[in-house]
């Protein structure tokens, strides 16, 4: 499959920030309801808020970029599968940490992220709730304070910090595993945080921590916009064995399209 020129990586990274701010701005209009939530076939939950962001993203993506293919999380979990992904494509998790989302705890994130070649390139991670708006590509990453409204107010640069001793690891909220603990447990002295979603990536990206270890089941669409940002602020994500983390698998023989192994994200 042949991949259509593409715009500048500038003009990327803003389209999918102007897609990400409004499909958070759909998010937080069915955050303040009463709303109803779904259980899909991997007994996963679901809303309209996730529905309705990913239509909005969607909907932008396709006439702006026209022929790049986009992979997106509801879209893949009605039976929407590309039959090929070219040497660039979009992996969209309109709503990353719906579990936070339903408990109403703030940690949820909008993620679109551009992959070349097998490698997270450029990314853009919202998080509405917590008025935050994190971005990166090649040479840059930037992390911008954003309006209830979500209108952007401030920018500044950001840069994944050098491993503290004790480091401070960061893990997740709502997938805790004894692998994790295991893993943590080799650090002595170390400050754990929890929080969800692909904000963890951020939070190494910010130089807020240095380790992200995920021994637990993930997919490329929750990765992917997180470890962009993550990787244009000085950091990497590794296979647990220091093994390159490559983006879209297919055909895999223990595993489902697009799902990801374990790995570990670390700071510069």
């Amino acid at each position: 499959m042949t991949t259509p020129a593409l715009p500048s990586d500038e003009d990327i990274l803003a389209l999918f920030e102007d897609l990400a701010l409004a499909a958070g701005r759909a998010i937080m209009a069915v955050y303040a309801t009463d709303f109803d939530t779904l259980t899909k076939a991997d007994e996963s939950p679901v809303t309209v808020a996730d529905r309705q962001a990913e239509a909005i993203i969607l909907d932008g993506l396709r006439a702006a970029l026209p022929g790049i293919v986009c992979v997106a999380e509801e879209e893949v979990a009605d039976g929407k599968v590309p039959a090929a992904l070219g040497s660039a494509f979009i992996l969209v998790d309109p709503l990353d940490g719906t579990k936070e989302f339903v408990g109403r705890k703030g940690d949820f994130t909008v993620n679109v992220a551009l992959v070349r070649e097998g490698a997270p390139s450029i990314g853009a991670v919202y998080a509405p709730a917590r008025n935050r708006l994190y971005s990166g590509r090649p040479g840059a990453a930037m992390v911008a304070e954003v309006s209830p409204e979500g209108v952007v107010l401030a920018r500044r640069p950001m840069a994944a910090r050098k491993p503290a001793s004790p480091p401070r690891i960061v893990a997740s909220r709502s997938h805790r595993t004894p692998e994790t603990d295991a893993f943590i447990d080799r650090h002595p002295g170390a400050e754990t945080v929890s929080v969800g979603s692909s904000l963890k990536f951020c939070l190494l990206a910010d130089g807020e921590a240095d380790l992200y270890p995920r021994f637990g089941r993930t997919m490329e669409w929750d990765t992917a916009a997180g470890d962009a940002v993550l990787r244009a602020a000085g950091g990497t994500t590794t296979l647990v064995d220091g093994g390159t983390f490559v983006y879209g698998k297919r055909g895999q023989a223990d595993d489902v399209d697009f799902a990801n192994p374990w790995f570990i994200a670390r700071g510069a």
